[in-house]
């Protein structure tokens, strides 16, 4: 017995991702390629996961150091470009930068490639 499926839409937003429906522009190709750029690294992930196990969901950069086994130097650089990528927000506090996650940004990421 054969079962008829439903036609697909042919509307391209409805059913397609940004990096398959259509030609990207060159700004869009920039921001969606830095932000996997961002989470291609294996530190970078793993900051991420801290902060955001953090209490308050936020961390300060003094306890970011220890875990991943880095500098403070080489951790602020990581968190550099993930505050670039729009990953993570970067806030003052007299000497020291605290990072939050930003809330929808994985989402993002993932429908970017998500069908």
């Amino acid at each position: 017995m054969t079962i008829a499926l439903p036609p697909l839409s042919t509307d391209a937003a409805a059913c397609c991702t940004p990096v398959t429906g259509g030609v990207l522009t060159a700004e869009e190709a920039e921001r969606i390629a830095r932000t996997f750029k961002a989470l291609g690294d294996p530190t970078r992930v793993r900051l991420l996961s801290l902060i955001a196990a953090s209490e308050g969901s936020e961390a300060c950069i003094c306890d970011l150091t220890e875990p991943v086994g880095l500098s403070q130097p080489t951790v602020s650089h990581h968190m550099k470009q993930l505050v670039d990528a729009g990953l993570a927000v970067r806030e003052q506090r007299g000497r020291w930068a605290y990072y939050r996650v930003v809330d929808d940004a994985l989402d993002r990421a993932a429908q970017a490639l998500h069908p």
